[in-house]
């Protein structure tokens, strides 16, 4: 099987510290709480956009903002970093996460709120192109595949722990609590990093060449649009599950953070079981998975009215989404692998500006025709996007593997 994208090729300028794996450990807690504030107005937007006054469609700019400044806040910070030591870029970038968890959670108004999300956007940018590229440069380089999948889980526990244990805080207290709690989980990451982490030295730096190289690779281009259309179809549907499951399915708020719960929980499975899958049939996984999300998202307005029914087809929506990004970091990294921070800065590029795109035309059409009709558009663009992976044919990896 290929390995991670980030780990191909990477430079480790820097030997392993003593206690590389408590290293690896301290980024991982701060990935939790990155992917824990990005997704949390997912599980609490009909409580925040109920005291802001706001519609539903509206609400979901707080995703589509972060998603936007973090796709541009990516490549620029690993353009702009230069040989800074990398320690303390990932020091920087978790302050200004605290920053951004702390006027969210005093934001009065919808203006503040954005404002927050947009600090949380150039945080969590920086931090993914840097982090990724970064992990396996803390262990012996036999042990980088595994220091950067462990990195990654730190993005599922997020789901499956951070996200609904922050809507269950917003349903009993308030979704200010959620942030500041989320706050806190931040300075942890931040004392446990800023401790644990050894320094990080780059001899490489980044250039704009270096994307431009990428971006030329017809393989490339079609490798990032067919993830972005699919990662947008997602969110188009998953940004507005909440609203979905109150308006259509009658759960209260509580309902809907054991959904979440169980999404997080399959999410997992769906991410542990997708590399032995992938090591199969690469394209095989890859189209199940979609074919699978794309089946999930198109059955849920049919099954909306049942509990149980609901329940179980976002059951298996969150486990095809577990698996997904795992298969595409996989496919991206066999086009576009041999510039490995480049590499990871487009594939976070594209990835969140996926998800802006999703939760920004999800909401339009939340706010115009209903929710239903948003999860509809998004079962459409997963159609899209399994097209563009069977228009591969004619397509071969840049690099051999």
């Amino acid at each position: 099987m290929a390995k991670p994208m980030s780990t191909q090729s990477l430079p480790n300028t820097a030997p392993p510290a003593k206690g590389g794996w408590l290293a690896v450990a301290a980024v991982t807690l701060a990935a939790f709480a990155f992917v824990t504030t990005e997704f949390l107005p997912i599980g609490l937007l009909p409580q925040i956009t109920r005291e802001l006054h706001l519609k539903t469609g509206i609400g979901g700019l707080m995703v589509t903002t972060t998603g936007l400044v973090a796709a541009i806040a990516a490549p620029l910070t690993t353009l702009l970093a230069g040989r800074v030591d990398r320690r303390r870029v990932l020091l920087l970038l978790s302050v200004l996460l605290m920053a951004a968890n702390i006027v969210a959670a005093s934001a009065t108004g919808f203006a503040t709120m954005l404002i927050a999300r947009a600090l949380l956007g150039i945080a969590l940018g920086g931090f993914w192109a840097v982090a990724l590229a970064a992990a396996g440069r803390l262990v012996r380089p036999e042990q980088a595949a595994l220091a950067t999948a462990t990195m990654f889980a730190g993005i599922t526990f997020a789901t499956i722990i951070g996200v609904p244990l922050g809507t269950l805080i917003g349903s009993v207290a308030s979704w200010r609590y959620a942030f500041l709690a989320t706050g806190a989980l931040v300075l942890v990451a931040l004392i446990a990093q800023f401790f644990l982490l050894p320094r990080l030295p780059s001899d490489t730096v980044v250039k704009t060449t270096d994307f431009g190289t990428l971006l030329r690779r017809p393989s490339s281009r079609l490798s990032l649009i067919m993830m972005a259309v699919v990662i947008a179809a997602h969110f188009t549907a998953y940004t507005y599950i909440a609203p979905f499951l109150i308006e259509r399915a009658g759960f209260d708020e509580h309902g809907i953070t054991a959904v979440l719960l169980g999404f997080g929980v399959v999410g997992f499975i769906g991410n542990f079981v997708a590399p032995k899958a992938i090591a199969k049939d690469l394209r095989g996984s890859l189209a199940g998975t979609m074919l699978l999300l794309g089946a999930t998202i198109f059955a849920l307005p049919l099954l909306g009215m049942s509990h149980i029914a609901a329940s179980a087809d976002i059951l298996l929506w969150g486990m095809a989404y577990g698996a997904l990004p795992v298969a595409l970091s996989v496919w991206v990294s066999r086009y576009a692998g041999d510039h490995p921070e480049a590499s990871s800065a487009l594939f976070v590029m594209t990835y969140q500006l996926a998800i802006a795109a999703g939760s920004f035309v999800g909401g339009r059409v939340v706010d115009s025709a209903g929710v239903v009709p948003a999860l509809v558009v998004g079962g459409v663009a997963v159609v899209v996007a399994l097209g563009l992976l069977f228009g591969f044919g004619g397509h071969k990896p840049a690099l051999a593997y």
